[in-house]
């Protein structure tokens, strides 16, 4: 069974351009080694990575993220508290969906300069892990955007995973 840190691997894996290893891996996104390597083990096993090629299969990874997300990784919205913006909040969803004067979705931080309403990350490391690479922070953004908008976000996230992870080759 997959687990949430399996696909948080995948996405960043789908950032990477060119090669990569497991220390550096480990270190962007700050798990260990051999969490990487379990989570590797089961996306191969569901069909979302080739361990051959040491890639994702962006295709499965595309469908998985848009039609499944939401049922198999759903949002409970947390309570007030500071972090850093997320789905529709964050970017690139926050250039395109005028926000309302509400509570907007935020991963929580301590750092964090934003107020707003917690939502639980694919994984505890993502808001740290995010803010060294903005790629990646807008990927994860994207995946909230499904697994917490509404419908309009929810298409436009998904029409923007999808050219994210067509465009890429490699």
């Amino acid at each position: 069974m997959l687990l949430p840190q399996d696909l948080y691997i995948l996405l960043k894996l789908s950032c990477i351009k060119g090669d990569w290893n497991f220390r550096s891996l480990s270190a962007e996104l700050f798990i260990s080694v051999s969490q990487i390597h379990l989570g590797l083990k089961r996306a191969a096993l569901a069909g979302l990575y080739s361990a051959k090629q040491r890639k994702p299969n962006r295709p499965a990874l595309e469908e998985f993220v848009i039609h499944g997300v939401k049922f198999v990784y759903f949002v409970e919205q947390g309570s007030l508290i500071y972090g850093i913006p997320t789905s529709y909040a964050g970017p690139p969803l926050n250039k395109v969906i005028v926000q309302s004067g509400g509570p907007q979705p935020v991963w929580p931080y301590p750092e964090g300069k934003t107020l707003g309403y917690a939502i639980e990350p694919l994984h505890p490391a993502a808001p740290k892990a995010a803010l060294i690479d903005q790629e990646f922070y807008e990927l994860l953004c994207l995946v909230d955007g499904l697994r917490d908008g509404r419908a309009r976000e929810r298409q436009i996230a998904a029409t923007e995973i999808h050219n994210r992870l067509r465009k890429k080759n490699g």
